[in-house]
């Protein structure tokens, strides 16, 4: 296995009034999203910024405003990576739910293609591909989730199930869950992954205590538990490389 360390404020944006209002515009948004519609046909979208291809997705669903619209989401949650994973409640307050779910939807369809990648292969032979999938899924998350790669006998992906959702600093983790939910899967090995929304992925003492717990479940049911990824901003880290496991 290769090197697996990879690398309650007040918003300002809430409550704001007429911020959409305020934010110029250097042509009316129809306009705008015409020009850079023709732009990314003429020279492709990788020459959109990050601003201007939220803009261009938001004009879709948001007939006026997308401009201001994809400033302030980017001024909130500080990426286009980090705007496509957000909650739809955190994005309705500054679109229109309609638009929220549109947003998701491109992720959604980012996180089905990095699934893809995934399928039919042995995980511990593709942990870049796993990585990958698991940064662009987890990375930006605003609350902790915990969640469970269920492994075949050829540490193949059977299923990728969130098992537990709480708040910023936490998320219900149930071995006995765990366990029930590989033998209904005929799992023979799992990796447990979950998020930490402060951006550092290093394991405290309450993650290596419940990953010692599953851990003792798994062997009395000879369940391999392979690795426990914590993924944050800042990186990934594996509780395997780090002697835990």
């Amino acid at each position: 296995m290769t090197d697996q360390a990879v690398s309650g404020s007040l918003d300002p944006f809430d409550h704001t009034p007429g911020v959409a209002e305020m934010m110029p515009t250097p042509f009316p948004d129809s306009a705008s999203a015409g020009v850079l519609r023709d732009r990314a046909a003429a020279v492709g979208f990788e020459r959109l910024t990050e601003t201007e291809t939220l803009e261009l997705l938001l004009s879709r669903s948001i007939p006026c405003g997308a401009h201001a619209s994809a400033v302030m989401l980017l001024r909130r949650f500080g990426s286009l990576h980090a705007v496509l994973g957000a909650e739809r409640p955190g994005l309705s307050k500054y679109v229109d739910p309609r638009a929220a779910i549109d947003l998701q939807l491109v992720y959604e369809a980012a996180r089905r293609l990095a699934l893809s990648e995934l399928s039919k292969r042995c995980l511990l032979s593709s942990w870049s591909a796993l990585l990958s999938y698991l940064k662009l899924t987890m990375g930006h998350c605003e609350r902790e989730a915990f969640r469970v790669l269920f492994l075949d006998k050829k540490n193949q992906l059977i299923a990728d199930e969130i098992l537990g959702q709480g708040t910023v600093d936490h998320a219900p983790v149930y071995p006995r869950e765990v366990m029930r939910r590989a033998l209904e899967l005929s799992s023979s090995a799992l990796i447990l992954v979950h998020n930490h929304p402060s951006g550092d992925p290093s394991p405290s003492s309450a993650d290596i205590e419940m990953t010692r717990r599953v851990v003792e479940a798994g062997k009395a049911l000879s369940i391999v538990i392979h690795d426990h990824l914590i993924v944050g901003r800042d990186g990934v880290a594996s509780l395997k490389h780090l002697g835990l496991i």
